[in-house]
């Protein structure tokens, strides 16, 4: 396989659509079918796109292809599984042939998967909260119990296709004649004929609705992160189980803090006097205040480590550390009594500079791990 990006390989933009994405996935996969096309790679770019798709076309994969690329696919990435992949769709696509021997719309499929952004402040992603999500997505009437028709009345089998939901005819194609089959166009499918339509649903069987979802969201995530509800996206059609609900998490940014993995870090001024002396004085962290010891002679740059102050792992026990990253705040305005100290002090130390190899910027990026 390629490691070329899969928005690449489907050839559309990182915010494409679920139908966007499948609306390329048929048009390439009728362009590079071995069996129709002629081009001697049409196998490998076949199986090129088809793994783009499989990893596209499904909202947690695709999230992690985005946070963090093939690597973060895992196991979760590679081809599809054959022996599970419907290709009735391609067919279809390809011939009007329907493969499993019966109209599309009479079998049970299952529900579209929904996206929902849930915001959370940094204390939230690190310690976990209860949260309110609110979701719109179609609901089974409550009035005719999704059978589409008026209370009172019951739908009517469909004379032109006999109620099997499809009509047949046979077609030429490049494998000879073969039997097509498509949904029914009375009844679009369903087999049936609502001659007097629910009030509410206006014969669809589902009605909008907006539902609140109470969630438990768990220690340690972080922006990017998805939780998937099972079972709380759209309804499916014919009996099919109902999809998913996917809520993808945007953490707000903190005043002070900065996460690094499982770590928390934090810039720190301290004055003059305490880094020369040394110093006991009270931190921030998302645990309430801690006391750190400043050792004399500390400077800029330094980096001190608070454990397990930092952000818990999601799958195991323990959690991260508190960076504090040292600066020396040098004050550009001084009180008399304070100039007076400093001059003192500047007597006693002398004028004499000495060059160094390291500067700064080196102990700064040798504390941040560079």
């Amino acid at each position: 396989m390629t490691n070329r990006d899969y928005y690449e390989i489907l050839g559309i933009p990182r915010d494409a659509s679920t139908d966007d994405i499948k609306t390329a996935f048929r048009k390439l996969a009728r362009q590079y079918h071995p069996d129709v096309s002629k081009e001697p790679d049409a196998e490998e770019k076949f199986k090129e796109i088809n793994e783009a798709y499989g990893i596209l076309s499904d909202p947690q994969k695709r999230a992690r292809f985005d946070q963090y690329g093939r690597a973060g696919l895992g196991e979760m990435g590679g081809m599809p599984d054959y022996a599970t992949m419907d290709f009735s769709d391609i067919f279809e696509q390809f011939f009007g042939i329907n493969m499993g021997g019966g109209g599309r719309s009479r079998r049970p499929r299952r529900g579209r998967d929904l996206q929902v952004r849930l915001d959370l402040t940094f204390e939230e992603a690190v310690f976990g909260a209860e949260k309110s999500v609110e979701v719109t997505r179609n609901e089974t009437c409550g009035t005719c119990h999704g059978s589409g028709a008026e209370p009172g009345t019951s739908p009517q089998r469909c004379s032109t296709c006999g109620g099997r939901g499809e009509v047949r005819q046979v077609r030429q194609t490049i494998f000879g004649s073969m039997m097509q089959s498509g949904p029914c166009p009375t009844c679009g499918g369903r087999g049936e004929v609502i001659s007097t339509p629910c009030h509410t649903c206006r014969g669809s069987g589902q009605e909008r609705k907006t539902i609140k979802k109470t969630v438990q969201v768990p220690p340690g995530v972080d922006n990017g992160t998805q939780i998937r509800l099972a079972g709380e996206g759209e309804p499916g059609t014919l009996g099919g189980p109902q999809g998913n609900l996917y809520l993808l998490l945007a953490v707000q940014s903190h005043k002070f803090f900065k996460r690094r993995e499982n770590d928390i870090l934090l810039n720190l001024d301290i004055n003059v006097a305490q880094a020369v002396l040394g110093a006991d004085v009270e931190v921030p962290t998302v645990d309430g205040s801690a006391k750190l010891k400043i050792p004399a002679g500390t400077q800029p740059g330094k980096m001190f480590t608070i454990k397990a102050r930092g952000v818990p792992y999601l799958r195991k026990s323990g959690r991260g550390d508190q960076l504090v990253l040292v600066n020396v705040d040098i004050p550009s305005k001084l009180t008399k009594e304070q100039r007076d100290l400093f001059e003192t002090l500047a007597t006693t130390l002398g004028t004499k500079v000495s060059p160094k190899e390291k500067g700064f910027l080196d102990w700064l990026n040798e504390a941040l791990g560079g």
